[in-house]
């Protein structure tokens, strides 16, 4: 185990440190084209403040440990649920983009939205491994779906779709994992797939995604710009690559190439050579911590660092189809590499979590 824990922190290590590299490449060729008042090193060392915040913020945890937490979320999703619906209050809530998604406390920013992708899945534990020992009842298991529903939908309707789907996605993984019957939860994804498909269609910015989607020439000057100069960007680097700080695309070409679309940017200086080692470290990320899942003593450990992974890997894998095209622009980040806040911080914390988990591994058991 500790070999395997020593891979994984080298893993998530580069991820983030290539993902430094990246942003200040981005960040400061915007400083310089655009001729703005701030130093080049701005975001980079902002990017950092946050890791460091989130390590502090894991420390926390790690003291607290996952059990110990998995018992508070209750409490927490709670105080996170509110904190979404503040989101939607107009005055209260900060707009951007058209998105209600950020809260701003004492001159900081931060979205709910971040820790509520961890709270959901690690809630549906703690209270499905209550019945433990006896049959639950369907009307039971609707109750806790309606529960864990909730903070979902305030999340659908920020709007931020991308960050919905990837939640409920972790519960149906985890209804999986659980052995959940099919006849308990299949009824409820079809209905939570059909109606959330109708009410993410209607709203204009997700039909307009979709189209653009199918043709980003039809709309250059607007939705389509983005992905069409991600394509660009992530073709002209070939093989190799331009070489590191020599992208085009970043010189206003692709808008806020630091956040979701940064890994066109780094195949646009790294080529698919840089694109495959940035999906192998995924890769042995997810392998990692499905590691960690299958070799911890409790069985709520396996579901936590299981949902955890999923989450992770998950959300690379939809940001990294985004950015090639093939997949719907989704407004997710690229975890622990793109330019961010809350997210970064959020999945430091997931990170922390699985380490915390391999100390409660089968093989120190023995070994004690």
């Amino acid at each position: 185990m500790q070999l395997h824990r020593m891979l994984f922190f080298i893993a998530v290590t580069l991820i983030f440190c290539i993902g430094l590299v990246m942003i200040f490449s981005t960040t400061s060729a915007e400083v310089l084209d655009h001729d703005l008042d701030k130093s080049t090193h701005q975001a980079l060392f902002r990017q950092m403040a946050y890791a460091v915040a989130g390590l502090i913020f894991t420390w926390g945890v790690w003291k607290v440990g996952y059990r110990e937490l998995l018992k508070h979320t209750p409490m927490l999703l709670a105080v996170f649920t509110f904190l979404l619906v503040l989101t939607l209050i107009p005055g209260i809530g900060r707009e951007v983009n058209g998105s209600r998604r950020w809260l701003s406390l004492a001159g900081i920013s931060f979205q709910p939205s971040e820790f509520v992708k961890y709270l959901v899945p690690g809630y549906f534990i703690y209270r499905l491994q209550q019945f433990e020992g006896h049959l639950f009842s369907f009307k039971e298991f609707l109750k806790l779906v309606a529960i864990v529903g909730i903070p979902i939908f305030l999340i659908m309707i920020e709007p931020n779709n991308g960050t919905a789907a990837v939640i409920a996605m972790s519960v149906v993984v985890l209804c999986m994992l659980m052995r959940v019957p099919v006849k308990f939860w299949g009824l409820p994804l079809l209905a939570f797939v059909l109606v959330g498909g109708v009410f993410a269609y209607n709203l204009a910015y997700v039909s307009a995604r979709l189209k653009v989607y199918m043709n980003p020439e039809l709309d250059l000057k607007g939705k389509g710009h983005q992905p069409y100069q991600a394509k660009i960007a992530a073709g002209s680097g070939k093989l190799f690559g331009k070489g590191p700080g020599n992208s085009w695309q970043k010189l206003s070409y692709l808008p806020e190439a630091q956040n979701d679309y940064i890994a066109a940017i780094y195949a646009e200086e790294f080529g698919f050579v840089g694109m495959l080692l940035l999906i192998f470290l995924y890769m042995c990320v997810g392998y990692f911590g499905f590691y960690i899942a299958t070799h911890t003593i409790h069985p709520e450990g396996f579901y936590y660092a299981a949902a955890v992974t999923f989450l992770i890997c998950f959300q690379a894998f939809l940001n990294l189809g985004v950015v090639s095209g093939l997949l719907p622009s989704t407004g997710l980040n690229l975890p622990l590499f793109s330019q961010g806040g809350t997210s970064l911080i959020a999945n430091i914390m997931g990170v922390g979590l699985l380490f915390n988990m391999s100390y409660d591994s089968k093989e120190l058991k023995l070994c004690s």
